[in-house]
């Protein structure tokens, strides 16, 4: 029976806890794709890590069935923050209002082209704290976000037996 907590929760009941397998490959598959890119970004002197992937990561391997997971979502949505994160520290400067404009916009532009990636709308802001090139929008947005998804489906297609004998075990 699903617990039911009125104070944390709103009422709400909370979502069935993933199995025990789900949970490891998940944790697993995150950890080995954030280790790919941050030794990508070691060997080959570019940066190709992100803060936002972490949180990519959350929906990737947590959630990988979910409409903010899917490959567009991942990978436009980081493009398209990214790229009004540069254009709003660039052409109208680095001041906070700037920065609170640029989050607006990119959630808007996400909204407005199906594009949602709720980790992406971060990349703003650490756009306007790290105050890059647009270098930035190739490494690491697009090619760290490009390496990100095909880490995750590679993990999931080598887990896909497993998932499901024990799906039909269950």
């Amino acid at each position: 029976m699903p617990l039911k907590n009125k104070n944390r929760n709103g009422g709400k009941v909370l979502p069935p806890r993933p199995s025990l397998l789900h949970i490891a490959w998940a944790g697993l598959g995150s950890s080995l794709a954030i280790a790919s890119i941050a030794a990508l970004s070691q060997l080959s002197g570019h940066p190709w890590i992100l803060g936002s992937f972490g949180a990519s990561c959350v929906l990737l391997f947590g959630f990988p069935d979910a409409v903010f997971a899917q490959p567009r979502n991942l990978i436009v949505g980081h493009l398209l923050c990214s790229l009004i994160g540069l254009g709003f520290l660039k052409f109208v400067g680095p001041d906070w209002w700037s920065m609170a404009l640029a989050v607006g916009t990119a959630l808007a532009a996400m909204l407005v082209t199906r594009t949602v990636h709720p980790p992406a709308g971060s990349n703003p802001v650490i756009i306007f704290l790290t105050r890059p090139d647009w270098s930035f929008l190739l490494f690491p947005t697009l090619a760290g976000a490009i390496v990100l998804f095909f880490l995750a489906r590679l993990i999931f297609k080598l887990t896909r037996t497993v998932r499901q004998a024990a799906a039909i075990n269950s």
